[in-house]
């Protein structure tokens, strides 16, 4: 069964392909991706590591987890659901 990992804390210059490398060593990763800024392209800082298997992402928590990687150190955990929110108005309707 696959584990998806939320990975924090990542150097803002950091790609996807750097992303998957880095972790390429604890198992098989089917997908990694930085998540970026939808207005500036820009990464926010935090992205996603899904591997083929849970041990592989058991592994990486234990020892990704507080590595300092260019000066920062990253915070690995496995990923929760995300939260329901409530939908955004338009700017040019908000009320003053």
């Amino acid at each position: 069964m696959s584990v998806k990992l939320y990975i924090g804390n990542l150097p803002y210059g950091m790609g996807n392909e750097e992303l998957k490398e880095l972790f390429a060593a604890f198992g098989d990763v089917t997908e990694a991706t930085i998540i970026m800024d939808k207005y500036s392209g820009r990464s926010k800082g935090f992205g996603f590591v899904t591997f083929a298997d849970d041990e592989a992402g058991k592994k990486a928590i234990s020892e990704m987890n507080d590595k300092e990687l260019q000066g920062r150190a990253i915070k690995v955990s496995e990923a929760r659901p995300m939260e329901e929110r409530p939908a955004r108005r338009p700017f040019s309707n908000r009320e003053y």
